[in-house]
């Protein structure tokens, strides 16, 4: 039975604590009650938002139209051979649980992911990535019901069309489907990431060596990194990382690097070199800035936070204000990595 809610408030589900309200709500925890949904004649011309953990939205006004907040649950393991486990999760299932869930059973792949907020729907949307890995590394598909016919659809790791923090979601396919599960092959043989960032340093830290080295060791790791950078939404309203980090020319970078020596890079293995966006805003002097009750985080440069009752307009007005003071200083325009409505 589908609970249709009106005039409900959006705050206690966007970690930015963004006091939004949706026309119309709706919580979704099967498919069937979502081809029932798309089968409502009055609500198929209405605009719909599809909405997960919350943590990568920035809402700027109400919704004027059906937010269907997905809560499809389960995890299970569909196949397996030799190298690879097949697991498929519901779109609803808790994103740092499921990654918790694999490393307990020693299925390796997206151990670097550990703690990045949000839902499992919302991981392939977003070619969500950390520490060297991304999603796109251990997808095998996905399964989503088409918004105007309740269909449901296949969608192959190569209609997904994957980039940095892009897919198919993002562009054509926006607004016309609603992700139900997806489904990882990970691996039974840990293939081992851990010189992106600080896991090395970490691990030594923790007493881990070569010889100890493990799933749920690098897991640990970063899940103190992240702890120690990004502050927890339940403090402070934020999304995370505001900003993608820009990918510039060699000759780009290379310029750049003579005027400030310690500008960090890591090669994309083609002809660009990816640029760390925090840098280039705490270099830019936002780090720990405040406009009123938005502001720059005092430890992490890259989140954008609202210290309590900032509208979402404030803080895009600040994203705006850094993304012109980084471009007048480097020749490099952030894009948000943050979903804006």
């Amino acid at each position: 039975m589908l609970d249709i809610q009106s005039h409900v408030s959006l705050k206690p589900y966007n970690t930015f604590g963004i006091d939004a309200k949706a026309r119309y709500w709706v919580e979704i925890d099967s498919e069937d009650q979502l081809k029932t949904l798309f089968q409502l004649s009055e609500y198929l011309a209405v605009p719909k938002l599809i909405l997960g953990g919350g943590s990568n939205l920035l809402f700027t006004r109400d919704f004027e139209g059906l937010v269907v907040k997905v809560s499809i649950e389960g995890i299970e393991v569909i196949r397996e051979d030799d190298a690879h486990v097949y697991v498929r999760a519901g779109a609803g299932v808790n994103w740092h649980q499921l990654v918790m869930h694999c490393v307990h059973h020693g299925y390796a792949g997206i151990e670097n992911l550990s703690l990045i907020p949000g839902t499992t729907g919302a991981a392939p949307m977003q070619n969500i990535g950390a520490y060297g890995v991304e999603i796109e590394q251990v997808f095998d598909h996905l399964e989503a019901v088409a918004i105007e016919t309740g269909e449901i659809r296949v969608f192959t790791h190569a209609e997904c069309r994957f980039g940095y923090r892009e897919s198919v979601f993002k562009h054509e396919a926006k607004g016309k489907y609603l992700i139900s599960s997806v489904t990882f092959r990970l691996d039974k043989h840990p293939v081992f990431h851990t010189s992106y960032g600080a896991i090395q340093e970490t691990l030594t830290a923790m007493g881990i060596s070569e010889d100890n080295l493990s799933i749920k060791a690098i897991s640990d790791a970063v899940i103190r990194i992240r702890r120690s950078k990004l502050p927890n939404p339940a403090d402070i309203g934020n999304a995370g990382s505001f900003f993608k980090n820009p990918e510039i020319s060699k000759d780009q970078f290379e310029t750049l690097k003579t005027a400030y020596p310690t500008l960090p890079g890591y090669p994309t293995g083609d002809l660009t070199v990816k640029v760390p966006a925090g840098w280039l805003i705490e270099q830019a002097g936002w780090k720990g800035k405040r406009i009123g009750n938005a502001g720059v985080h005092t430890r992490q440069a890259l989140v954008l936070v609202n210290h309590g009752g900032a509208t979402g307009s404030e803080i895009l007005q600040l994203a705006y204000k850094v993304q012109q003071s980084v471009d007048d200083k480097f020749g490099i325009r952030l894009n948000p990595e943050v979903n804006i409505v």
